[in-house]
């Protein structure tokens, strides 16, 4: 059975102030998540329908406190909370956060590339 550590994930990447270890197991991304600094992405998931995370995320929160909004409602989980998030959510995390989170893979990976996207032309000065 496969298995992954936040010392042994063999992809390791850093967005500023926030680092992200992960490793692709049967279909599903597993990645521990540390943020140095708070952190939200209202201005990259302005790529994806409605503004919102199209990937469903279940996880677990190490340390520190993170917030979901939805359309209708917010849900705020703290250290020591498991969560699951459906599609249709806006993350913020707060400075000093860890997580563990599993995510499917395909659609990890189609929103990472709407923020990788959004970032470039960002960069280029298109809207």
């Amino acid at each position: 059975m496969p298995k992954v550590s936040k010392q042994s994930a063999t992809n390791v990447q850093e967005f500023g102030p926030v680092t992200d270890r992960r490793e692709e197991m049967n279909g599903y991304t597993v990645e521990f998540v540390s943020f140095g600094a708070d952190a939200d992405l209202d201005g990259p998931l302005q790529s994806l329908p409605d503004g919102k995370c199209q990937c469903p995320h279940w996880g677990y929160v190490i340390a520190g406190r993170m917030r979901f909004v939805f359309a209708d409602h917010e849900e705020v989980y703290e250290a020591g909370d498991a969560f699951y998030q459906p599609p249709g959510h806006r993350p913020y995390v707060d400075g000093g956060t860890e997580l563990l989170q599993f995510s499917p893979t395909d659609a990890l990976a189609r929103t990472e590339q709407a923020i990788i996207d959004w970032m470039g032309r960002q960069q280029d000065g298109t809207p």
